[in-house]
């Protein structure tokens, strides 16, 4: 008869060594190793395969190599959430037989977005499988967010046997696990939460997906770095990652595609958080400029394009003498290195002394932008605050300034230009480099620039 066997097992990346260390030689973490007992059985091979097919509930075959010319394609339609900006980031719709995981912290909203979302699918039945909070807990959220589906069938449970069967009794079709970090498997002598129990959880949940053609929607939570916990395996195995971010001080949510087999990676939606749930945004423009009020020093608008998505964005800059010995360098919703960059430009390129001072920066409405074509706005931002003049109201910019000063190309310039022309703006600043081929738009002059001294005469004569 087999021994037991003991090994010991890293909590941060999942690498496994027979002895204990106190220092992870994959990842580098310090006291990261825990002890795992392992219990070989007879039989391995078939034990596995039995094990695997008692869990799910779906047999497992033998399978053989076939050639690519033989597998059958067809178009399975996906299954709309009746949520506008959900379906554009998952890319049209959740996808039979995928795996999804959605990762954000701690009261940012994901349990009440997947919630609002099944009780919305009617005709659909749903196993929602909650591991942190009751069915009260569960109803009274759902009475507050809108009237419950009699298909939503509520489970709460951490054992992921105990789920498996009362999949094999409801026979869902769609199941929703909140959240994977709370999930176990009896056969693995750890705590859920642990590397191998979310490994093995995500596994079988996976295998379950793929083999019954039911959709699994998992929810992950993060680290204090942003990631999500567990291993990275388990980014790896599932089709497609979302992550919901925002600041919990604001009412604005960012849901954002990471990861997607089935569409594109770059796509974004927008909800505002109110006392009944999370109302998408249809026009996020009008809800992140500042409507009326005077002409203010330091502000600057920036067309923007998240994904396929066109919006125009409010960047606020404040600089002023510094008071104590070190200026200070602050940006909110901004790379900070890139700000940093930003500011060198405009002090060698154009002349302006800023080094000494102090420079704070913020994106309106509590959101994160990537996009580098909001960097001439943040330069203009910046030069506003500096010399306490404002810039126009009706004038907006889109540009990537590079380290010469000079203003770079931008995609989808067409489409930015449209955004303003429909919010009222009476120009637009462009890269010169965009002009060629630019069709007319009416009711705003697109002025094309070339470099970072040419947009600032522009903007301030």
């Amino acid at each position: 008869m087999a021994k037991t066997k003991t090994v010991y097992v890293c909590s941060e990346c999942g690498m496994d060594s027979p002895k204990w260390v106190g220092r992870c030689p994959s990842c580098g973490a310090w006291n990261t190793m825990k002890q795992m007992t392992i219990r070989p059985e007879q039989n391995t091979a078939v034990s596995e395969r039995q094990a695997r097919q008692e869990l799910t509930g779906v047999s497992v075959g033998r399978t053989r190599a076939i050639p690519l010319s033989e597998v059958s394609v067809q178009e399975e339609p996906r299954m709309s959430t009746y949520d506008a900006e959900l379906d554009r980031v998952l890319g049209g719709g959740i996808v039979p037989g995928s795996l999804t995981l959605i990762g954000g912290e701690p009261g940012i909203g994901k349990s009440t977005l997947l919630l609002q979302m099944v009780v919305r699918l009617q005709g659909l039945r749903v196993l929602y499988v909650s591991g942190e909070e009751s069915e009260h807990q569960i109803k009274l959220r759902a009475d507050r967010i809108s009237q419950p589906s009699a298909d939503v069938l509520l489970l709460c449970e951490t054992r992921v046997e105990q789920v498996f069967e009362q999949i094999r009794q409801v026979r869902p079709q769609l199941v929703v696990i909140d959240s994977i970090q709370t999930m176990s498997v009896e056969s693995v002598e750890s705590s859920p939460g642990s590397v191998t129990q979310i490994r093995e959880c995500a596994a079988s949940l996976l295998k379950y997906a793929k083999e019954s053609g039911v959709p699994v929607i998992l929810v992950g939570h993060i680290t204090k770095d942003g990631t999500i916990a567990g291993p990275k395996v388990l980014e790896h195995i599932v089709d497609t990652v979302l992550q919901f971010e925002g600041d919990r001080h604001y009412m604005y949510r960012i849901l954002r595609s990471i990861k997607n087999r089935f569409g594109s990676t770059s796509e974004l939606g927008i909800y505002e958080m109110q006392s009944d749930g999370l109302r998408a945004v249809a026009n996020p423009s009008e809800m992140l400029l500042t409507q009326g009020g005077d002409e203010l020093s330091g502000t600057a608008v920036a067309a923007a394009i998240e994904g396929v998505r066109p919006f125009l964005i409010e960047t606020q800059a404040l600089v002023s003498s510094a008071v104590y010995g070190t200026p200070q360098r602050s940006a909110t919703g901004f790379d900070l290195r890139r700000l940093n960059m930003l500011l060198a430009v405009l002090e060698k390129r154009v002349g302006f002394k800023i080094g000494a001072k102090d420079v704070f920066f913020n994106i309106a409405g509590g959101i994160r932008v990537a996009d580098p074509a909001i960097d001439l706005a943040v330069i203009a931002s910046v030069l506003s605050s500096n010399v306490d003049t404002p810039i126009e109201r009706s004038v907006c910019m889109a540009g990537e300034v590079g380290l010469s000063g000079e203003i770079r190309p931008v995609t989808r310039i067409v489409q930015r230009i449209s955004e303003a022309a429909k919010l009222g703006f009476n120009r637009i600043l462009v890269p010169e480099g965009n002009k060629k081929g630019l069709p007319h738009v009416e009711g705003i002059e697109v002025v094309p620039v070339g470099r970072v001294e040419q947009a600032l005469r522009e903007l301030f004569g």
